[in-house]
């Protein structure tokens, strides 16, 4: 028996595909306070391209501010193929009122399905298909597969140290074995192992067929394999003659199979992993020897330690260690569900790590790096503990802190290798530059392993607070043409590219660099230069270049820090702050005021300006710099009102959970009371 749940995927010859469906159905949408988007461009890439997207129409079109809205960006369209046909569930965001977004997409197309996931997630726009009594779909219903394989593969429980699934039915295992059974389709397989081996459910015939087409097909490349995620831990699980040698040749990616069934190899591998840096693999070489030599993570972790030391490990390497050793004191919340206080436990051990003497330094050092923000959450904890002992003995670990703190951290700094947004997140750390600050940058310029995301960051926190010297340029100038001509998106960071930032302090030091770097501005390719060649013009400004760059910012051009730029550039021309230069083009004609807004509030400290191209509600940094746009009486009340909207906008007061580093909740009560107090010019404006 079939049950009905909603219509076939596949579509005949001829018939309209759905994104045309999905498009006809999308112009049907409006009204009353609320708006759709036009279907996305490259331009619209992320949620903030939406949003951008949206206060311009509602500008163009005299909109009011306040409607709801809702759009796809670009990385949704992925879900289309090239064929217009859906490959995966529609992620449709939106702003504004939730329950309005929601009245005004209904129930979706015909043929089609609204998934709403609440006020803080998207909706999910997807087809609609048909199962059996099973609640299994047809094999060649590639929707139905596509949403069956995801229904089975959604872990019931996740932590940083396991994954859990719910068990499958006999029909459900039975089907999957099925799918495997006929030729070898290493594209398909893929899909349809993975669920197989979560369960620990591969059998030795699939693993023995599937193991030589895939290191036939992909020779010198087994990672290139997606499905090697399901066949290697399966190899290890059935003790396969050639896992071993599959193992070494996956390299250090293979790591978190080998620690889940630790032996003797296994930490053999991730020992020599671990020493290249590898941060999956020091975790694994923890956790396999925890398991295999030495009950106490405390020994084990200093024993580690001090071998990553000898070999002269990367320093990140100490941070991968710290998270295996937290990880195994602690009992660790669900990754899905992780209010603020179940986080104390694992902050109090890093607190606690940092002043360990039975710990080497360098592991020392990273718990107090890890703890850098954490000991007024450890504070607020130990004041909700019942135990009056535990309390106190909670206190006296973060007064040691604080005690050891400052000389732990003395010349030390992020890892400049990691994900950029985490670099972002501590961006507030560096509004002022203590000495020993300088010296930790300018090592980083200067030292030849440092790549170009830790170069821009370095870079422009030195340039922007006036530290960044001649020495600098030219630790530099033998990478500029190899290396910084390259390109790095910088849309979302507080920092410009590098070569932007070099080119400014070539002029400005009046280094005969600078010409060759203009030199090279100038020519037309590569091509990904010409969005940001403008922003150079900050360095030794002059008024020809403020009449250049200004005619730009007047043409209604994409502005990646143009305005930003032309502001600080017309304030170092005039010798004022900034924030009355920004001030002044206030209902300016030609100038759109959502990029003014981002504008004004990311100049509020010339020392330090911001250059993420929109206001980041998650920030310390913009939410600070709202406050004192706010606050400010030198500017206008137009100029004030801006800076206090962007503050009663941010996360700090709405979802301050989303907020980076967290916060205390001292914080956000003292945000909350900010606000109440200028309550009376919220109602005015």
């Amino acid at each position: 028996m079939v049950l009905l749940v909603g219509l076939n995927t596949n579509r005949p010859a001829g018939q309209q595909s759905d994104l045309s469906r999905i498009k006809t159905w999308w112009r049907t949408l409006g009204g009353d306070r609320f708006a759709v988007l036009p279907p996305p461009t490259r331009g619209r890439y992320t949620q903030s391209d939406g949003h951008e997207d949206a206060a311009e129409m509602f500008a163009t079109r005299g909109i009011a501010t306040d409607t709801s809205f809702v759009y796809w960006h670009w990385q949704s369209h992925d879900a289309f193929a090239r064929s217009g046909d859906l490959t995966g569930a529609l992620y449709l965001h939106w702003g504004g009122d939730h329950a309005t977004v929601a009245a005004g997409l209904g129930d979706g197309p015909p043929g089609y399905r609204i998934v709403d996931n609440g006020p803080r997630g998207a909706f999910q726009l997807d087809r609609v298909t048909a199962v059996d009594a099973d609640g299994l779909p047809d094999p060649e219903d590639d929707a139905g597969v596509r949403q069956f394989l995801a229904r089975v593969d959604e872990p019931r429980h996740r932590t940083a140290r396991s994954t859990e699934y719910d068990p499958l039915t006999a029909a459900e295992e039975r089907w999957l074995h099925d799918r495997l059974s006929g030729p070898v389709d290493l594209d398909a397989a893929v899909r349809f192992a993975a669920p197989l081996e979560h369960r620990q459910a591969l059998t030795p015939d699939e693993t023995a067929r599937l193991l030589p087409a895939w290191r036939e097909a992909y020779a010198g490349r087994l990672t290139a394999w997606r499905g090697w995620r399901s066949v290697l831990p399966a190899l290890l699980r059935q003790e396969h003659p050639e896992v071993w040698e599959v193992a070494a040749e996956l390299g250090a990616e293979a790591a978190y199979a080998l620690t889940a069934q630790p032996s003797p190899r296994s930490l053999e591998l991730l020992r020599a992993w671990a020493l290249t840096g590898d941060d999956g693999a020091v975790r694994g070489w923890f956790r396999a020897h925890h398991a295999l030599r030495e009950p106490d993570p405390v020994r084990i972790a200093a024993e580690l330690s001090e071998e990553l030391t000898a070999h002269a490990a990367p320093e990140a390497a100490q941070t991968g260690l710290l998270r295996a050793l937290r990880e195994a004191v602690t009992d660790e919340p669900d990754t899905r569900r992780s209010p603020a206080d179940a986080f104390s436990p694992l902050l109090l051990a890093t607190i606690r790590f940092a002043t360990d003497d039975r710990l080497p330094r360098p592991l020392r050092v990273a718990a107090a790096t890890a703890a850098a923000d954490t000991a007024g959450r450890v504070r607020e904890a130990a004041g909700r503990l019942t135990d009056a002992a535990e309390a106190a003995d909670a206190l006296a670990a973060v007064e040691r802190y604080e005690t050891a703190r400052d000389d732990l951290l003395a010349g030390t700094g992020p890892d400049l290798t990691g994900y950029e947004g985490g670099l972002g997140d501590i961006y507030h750390r560096y509004r002022t530059l203590s000495p020993a600050d300088v010296r930790w940058l300018r090592d980083r310029l200067a030292d030849p392993s440092t790549g170009v995301q830790g170069i821009a960051f370095c870079l422009e926190l030195l340039h922007a607070h006036g530290e960044a010297a001649e020495a600098d340029l030219v630790a530099l100038l033998p990478r500029w043409k190899k290396e910084l001509t390259k390109q790095y998106r910088t849309t979302y960071t507080e920092w410009r590219h590098p070569l932007v930032t070099l080119t400014c302090l070539a002029q400005d030091l009046g280094h005969p660099a600078g010409e060759a770097m203009l030199a090279w501005w100038a020519k037309p390719k590569p091509l990904w230069k010409e969005p940001v060649r403008l922003l150079t013009h900050l360095g030794a400004p002059t008024e020809e270049k403020a009449a250049e760059l200004w005619e730009f910012v007047v043409s209604g051009g994409h502005d990646t820090g143009h305005l930003m730029t032309w502001v600080l550039l017309r304030a170092r021309l005039d010798g004022t702050h900034p924030l009355h230069v920004a001030e002044k083009l206030i209902d300016e004609p030609g100038i759109r005021a959502y990029v003014l807004h981002r504008v004004l509030i990311g100049v509020a400290d010339p020392a330090q300006p911001l250059w993420h191209y929109a206001i980041d509600p998650r920030s310390h940094s913009w939410w600070h710099r709202a406050q004192e746009v706010a606050d400010d009486e030198r500017l206008s009340a137009e100029a004030r009102a801006i800076g206090l909207k962007a503050a009663r906008e941010h996360y700090v007061t709405r979802y301050p959970d989303q907020v980076r580093p967290a916060l205390t909740e001292g914080e956000v009560k003292t945000a909350h009371a900010w606000l109440e107090a200028r309550a009376d010019r919220t109602a005015a404006d």
